[in-house]
């Protein structure tokens, strides 16, 4: 089951708020997505920004600081490092 998201309170893209044809981004990749979506690390996103973010590295680290930032908000550093053992900040 995949949580609400902890970096959105409603269902708009993240970068336009468009509400129309979204999907959503699952900012960690590989065995770690998983976790992530249970924990809520995911975003809505128009087709156009979803492709943009694929293709672009800087794009897709910054999210990963931005999830980081909002988790250790809700949960703390310790628990980030303990779920996700990286540290993107």
């Amino acid at each position: 089951m995949m949580a609400d998201s902890i970096m959105q309170d409603r269902k708009e893209c993240f970068y336009t708020g468009r509400t129309d044809d979204l999907a959503k981004h699952h900012i960690m990749r590989g065995s770690r997505r998983k976790r992530a979506d249970k924990l809520g690390c995911w975003i809505w996103v128009t087709p156009e920004w979803h492709r943009k973010i694929h293709e672009n590295r800087i794009l897709e680290e910054q999210l990963k600081q931005l999830c980081q930032m909002k988790f250790e908000e809700l949960y703390g550093h310790d628990t980030w490092m303990w779920v996700f053992e990286k540290n993107y900040l």
